[in-house]
């Protein structure tokens, strides 16, 4: 291994507007930087070329790491996996401790880089010997959502320059520095192994996808059949386009039952809870603390919540002080004090939960 040096810094580079921004404010700043582009699928392979033209005109070293392989294994299989089981995953959560970051750190360690680095809009901060990710400061795209997974010793390497600043000025700071390439492209895909519906992707790596759930059961919350859908794997809790059925009322998607290929449907207030059923929660700081608030997906507003209370093995109850509409298995529920993560969790399917509610109450 080679000795790291503190100012040495290995950036993970998309080619884009982000990681091209990090790369400069982190050289204006005295560092040693070097970019890593991790090919993840073929899609990738522009962004791989696209990177090392701005890695040439900054003038750092670039290097790329193919990791289709256990990229497929890691993240793409179990997105196709949990669609299968009626759930809704958010690929990037399992993504970044388990393939971007940890990639990027095991690269920093072979080329002698102290620390890593990406474009993500969050911030980091240091309370009683632990780091904690903060939220950014331009709410819009504050991305701390989908970092609470990320280990205690991946966050004391990592740096994030851009979460004090805004997209605009962002923009701004990559023309008045002649980096209008990477200015000008455009945002990341939501999924950035999926270019277009993700039912498209799902029919190309299930092929008998239709065939095997096409025509199951559009039911009502009394269990009565009111139509027949697509296949309960192209839909998700909340959903009201695409539905294929008029019912005379606006219509959502209320739960998924893939033992039966059913879709319920239902309204608006009734996609609405107040408690949630949640698996694996973990706490920065070895338990819940007080004043705490929950966001159950990217974007959604904070809202308080009691700390969850065990239920069942492996199953906590999280009481909601507001009620929160689409709770969606699959999903996380990220914990706040203010703007700092204090712990997070994964939506479990909510079937049963009326038992502990009643307990609860």
């Amino acid at each position: 291994m080679i000795e790291r040096n503190s100012k040495s810094v290995l950036v993970g580079m998309s080619g884009g507007i982000d990681s091209t921004a990090v790369c400069s404010l982190l050289l204006e700043q005295g560092y040693r930087v070097s970019g890593l582009t991790l090919v993840t699928c073929d899609a990738s392979l522009k962004a791989a070329a696209d990177a090392a033209l701005l890695a040439k005109k900054l003038g750092i070293e670039h290097y790329v790491a193919d990791i289709r392989a256990e990229f497929r294994a890691a993240v793409v299989q179990p997105f196709i996996d949990a669609y299968l089981q009626g759930l809704t995953p958010n690929p990037c959560v399992n993504c970044n401790p388990s393939i971007k970051f940890k990639v990027l750190q095991e690269w920093a360690d072979k080329l002698g880089c102290h620390n890593i680095a990406t474009g993500h809009y969050v911030q980091l901060k240091n309370i009683d010997e632990k780091v904690y990710i903060c939220a950014g400061s331009d709410y819009r795209k504050d991305q701390s959502y989908f970092l609470w997974r990320l280990t205690q010793e991946q966050l004391g390497r990592v740096l994030f320059p851009l979460g004090e600043w805004d997209k605009k000025n962002v923009l701004l700071y990559l023309k008045e520095h002649g980096l209008e390439k990477a200015a000008e492209e455009g945002e990341s895909m939501e999924v950035c192994f999926i270019p277009g519906d993700y039912r498209d992707f799902l029919r190309e790596n299930i092929p008998n996808i239709d065939a095997e759930y096409a025509g199951g059961a559009f039911v009502d919350s009394a269990g009565r059949v009111i139509g027949r859908h697509a296949g309960f794997p192209f839909y998700t809790i909340g959903q009201r386009k695409g539905l294929g059925i008029a019912l005379g009322y606006p219509a959502y998607v209320l739960k998924i039952n893939p033992a039966k290929n059913t879709v319920m449907l239902g309204t608006e207030e009734q996609l609405k809870a107040s408690y949630m059923l949640v698996e694996e929660p973990s706490w920065v700081g070895g338990a819940p603390c007080d004043n705490l608030q929950v966001r159950v997906r990217y974007r959604s507003r904070p809202v308080p919540c009691e700390p969850p209370v065990k239920v069942a093995d492996g199953l906590w109850l999280l009481h909601l002080l507001e009620s929160v509409s689409a709770v969606t298995p699959g999903q996380s529920a990220v914990f706040y004090n203010g703007n700092i993560i204090v712990g997070g969790a994964f939506i479990a399917s909510q079937r049963g939960i009326n038992q502990w509610i009643k307990n609860d109450d």
